[in-house]
C-alpha cells in the first residue's frame, strides 16, 4: 500500500472513532467490556476472545419493541447487565 494510501486508512479510523456512539471522551472511550476495570480500553477482536473464553457466543434476535423496554427496564432495577437479566430470563423459560 502507498504512504497516501496509509495515511487515508489512518484518517478513516480517526473519523470513525470520532463519530461512533460515545465520542464524548474521544481518546478515552472508558470501554470496558465484561472486566469491570474503568480505566482499560478493550477493542472488538479483544472482547470477542474474552467473550469466547467465558463461552459466550453472540445470539441476535429480533423482539417487539415492548418486550425489549420490559427486559431494559428488568436489567435497571436489578442493576444488572442486559446480556445476564436475558440468559437468566431464557433459562428460567427453559427450565420451565
Amino acid at each position: 500500500m502507498k504512504k497516501t494510501g496509509m495515511a487515508k486508512s489512518d484518517a478513516k479510523k480517526l473519523m470513525g472513532k470520532m463519530v461512533a456512539p460515545g465520542a464524548a471522551g474521544f481518546g478515552n472511550t472508558g470501554n470496558t467490556g465484561n472486566t469491570g476495570n474503568a480505566g482499560e480500553v478493550v477493542d472488538k477482536r479483544e472482547q470477542r476472545r474474552r467473550d469466547q473464553a467465558l463461552g459466550l457466543v453472540p445470539f441476535a434476535v429480533k423482539l417487539n419493541s415492548e418486550l425489549v423496554a420490559q427486559l431494559q427496564a428488568l436489567a435497571k432495577d436489578s442493576g444488572k447487565d442486559l446480556n445476564e437479566v436475558v440468559a437468566d430470563v431464557v433459562t428460567r423459560g427453559l427450565a420451565a
